[in-house]
Order: C-alpha cells, then sequence, then structure tokens
C-alpha cells in the first residue's frame, strides 16, 4: 500500500487493500493517507480518514495529515472544518509530534 501511494497509483492501493484477505490496520490507511497526502488526493484521503477514524476516533494525525492536504489544496474552508473538527473533540496537535 505505501509504495503504490508513494507511485500514485492510489486507486491501485484502495483495490488492493478492500480484496486483503483480512481486515486492514490503521498502518494500512495511514500508509494510504501518506500517499494521498504526497499527491493531494482529496477523495481517497477522506475515505483513508473515515476509516482511520472508524478504528481509532481520537486519532489526530489522521485529522492533522487530513487538514493539510486541504490546505495544500488552497481548500481553506475544508481545512478550517477538519481543524474545528479537532477542537470539538478536545484534539490539539503539539508541534513535532504527529
Amino acid at each position: 500500500v505505501d509504495l503504490l501511494g508513494r507511485a500514485g497509483r492510489l486507486e491501485e492501493a484502495v483495490v488492493f487493500v478492500r480484496k486483503m484477505p483480512f481486515q486492514p490496520t490503521i498502518l494500512v490507511w495511514g500508509s494510504l493517507l501518506g500517499g494521498c497526502r504526497i499527491h493531494s488526493h482529496l477523495e481517497i484521503a477522506k475515505y483513508a480518514t473515515e476509516c482511520i477514524l472508524e478504528m481509532e476516533p481520537h486519532n489526530i494525525a489522521a485529522f492533522v495529515l487530513l487538514s493539510n492536504i486541504y490546505g495544500a489544496s488552497s481548500r481553506w474552508d475544508e481545512q478550517e472544518n477538519v481543524r474545528k473538527m479537532m477542537e470539538n473533540r478536545c484534539m490539539k496537535k503539539h508541534p513535532g509530534c504527529t
């Protein structure tokens, strides 16, 4: 998943994850989300973040990555919405700790 994501083959990575014979872990979804950050793929980033948050609702790294992807795409309203969701859940990113 990480290699496909880094290579920009994000759709293939999603298909691979869905066909895995076991339940994908947070690390698998995190790898996919990291590939989305590199290639600014918003739709798959949202999907990967949702999957991460289903397993671990207070995973601040997923929120921060999604927020950064929105920012890199100049989608400021969406970035602000993610930051507000973090605030509403009493989550705060500490510098250098994602």
